[in-house]
């Protein structure tokens, strides 16, 4: 039974982290930039000359690892996934640096006795050094064998804003982008080592056929994508992204990003897995400088 007492009283402490010009390679490559070698904008990100971060590697800097599986928080930690991102950027990340990040959880939501519970995290990344805010981080995540927990004596928050729908017309801007069947073990180097995403055992028992995707990897891609037909490789363009993970990729399937410009610097966004008729992200909203 989920002790929400418990997850709501965790305490993250200070997470220092360092990480190099290396790592940010390693990041761009699991998320399958450098798929074209000789594509000068992606090299930015997977070559040391004239080295770009994606922004979005600010959701694996300053991580508390996978802190559900302690006992203490009775979690069903098998059936959880991560259900929404949202990421703002104050500054463009660093290709390295000393960071460090506060993590706290914000709200637990009972949906109802087998309809899961909802969470959600939030992270501040600083820079050490200057202590500057980098970014600030909204995780939500969905606890699916959790829910009816507020029936023993567990408190239920309100739960969090809905992001938007998408608009019903025509996208904008359209282009897929393949993944490799091994692309889950290349993105968990960066530091999601949640073993649904290698483990074949794992991934059968939460009701997958094969290992899947790490969401947040696919947010990544649909990073790249823009950044590809909207902002010329240029990192800096994003200063927020926030999705809603609707369904996972399995590794080698192409994912097909829409984008809906809705003026002012602001798109709407929308991935789908056309071999499946399945959408794996959506509600999506990304603010650009």
């Amino acid at each position: 039974m989920l002790n929400d007492t418990a997850v709501r009283n965790r305490d993250f402490g200070r997470i220092v982290q360092t990480y190099a010009q290396r790592d940010t390679m390693l990041y761009a490559l699991g998320i399958g930039m450098g798929a074209d070698p000789l594509d000068e904008g992606e090299l930015r990100f997977v070559y040391e000359k004239d080295l770009q971060a994606l922004p979005t590697m600010a959701t694996v800097l300053g991580s508390p690892g996978f802190w559900w599986k302690d006992p203490a928080l009775g979690a069903d930690w098998v059936k959880l996934v991560h259900g929404e991102q949202d990421l703002q950027l104050f500054q463009p990340l660093p290709t390295a640096a000393t960071v460090v990040a506060a993590n706290r959880v914000v709200s637990i939501t009972d949906k109802g006795e087998g309809k899961g519970a909802i969470a959600v995290i939030e992270r501040e990344l600083r820079d050490q050094a200057t202590d500057a805010l980098i970014a600030r981080g909204r995780i939500v995540s969905f606890l699916r064998g959790d829910g009816g927990y507020s029936q023993h004596g567990g408190r239920s928050d309100t739960g969090p804003e809905s992001l938007a729908a998408v608009p019903d017309r025509a996208s904008d801007i359209e282009v897929s982008l393949p993944t490799l069947e091994r692309q889950a073990l290349i993105y968990r180097l960066s530091g999601d080592y949640n073993i649904l995403h290698a483990d074949p055992a794992v991934a059968r028992a939460a009701g997958f056929s094969r290992p899947i995707l790490h969401g947040l990897c696919t947010y990544g891609m649909a990073a790249h994508a823009l950044l590809r037909t909207a902002c010329r490789y240029d990192a800096s363009c994003i200063r927020r992204m926030a999705v809603r993970f609707t369904a996972p990729v399995m590794p080698g399937e192409t994912v097909r990003f829409q984008f809906w410009d809705a003026g002012a610097g602001k798109f709407h966004l929308r991935a789908s897995v056309d071999s499946r008729n399945a959408v794996v992200l959506n509600n999506g909203l990304i603010e650009l400088s």
